[in-house]
């Protein structure tokens, strides 16, 4: 009984701790940025939307209204997330999970008649949601609704 409890205990600290370490590790990334004029395309993984157009259904959001551009910096910060990069057309933040550090990516692109949006997290495979619910969270704050 003592030896299984104790595997146990062992299983669970190196979960948590390579839970830690990965986290740790995609602080040293950042975003793609624009590719070609437009945000990067999501990968194959399920931890990404985007409202570019050639986005798979499963991984498309709607864009934001033109006008929310000048909104989205203050937007970013009442989140929780931190402005990476502002050009004249386009926006990059990081968001940090609570727990372990992950680090995902939100990236804007304004064009002519709306506002591309990309969040993404840069390691794992599955992100439960979190990127495509943080994009709505924008739209409600931006008046996108």
């Amino acid at each position: 009984m003592k030896t299984a409890i104790v595997i146990i205990v062992l299983l669970l600290v190196l979960v948590v701790g390579g839970l830690f370490y990965i986290g740790q590790k995609s602080r040293s990334g950042k975003a793609p940025g624009l590719s070609g004029g437009q945000l990067a395309a999501c990968p194959s993984s399920p931890n990404c939307v985007s409202s570019e157009s050639g986005t798979p259904q499963e991984k498309r959001v709607a864009p934001l209204s033109r006008q929310a551009w000048p909104q989205i910096p203050a937007a970013v910060e009442a989140m929780g997330g931190t402005v990476t990069r502002q050009d004249s057309d386009y926006l990059a933040a990081e968001f940090r999970s609570k727990w372990f550090g992950f680090t995902d990516d939100v990236e804007f692109r304004r064009a002519d008649d709306i506002v591309h949006v990309r969040s993404a997290s840069r390691v794992g495979h599955s992100d439960m949601g979190v990127n495509r619910k943080r994009v709505e969270e924008f739209k409600d704050r931006l008046g996108n609704s």
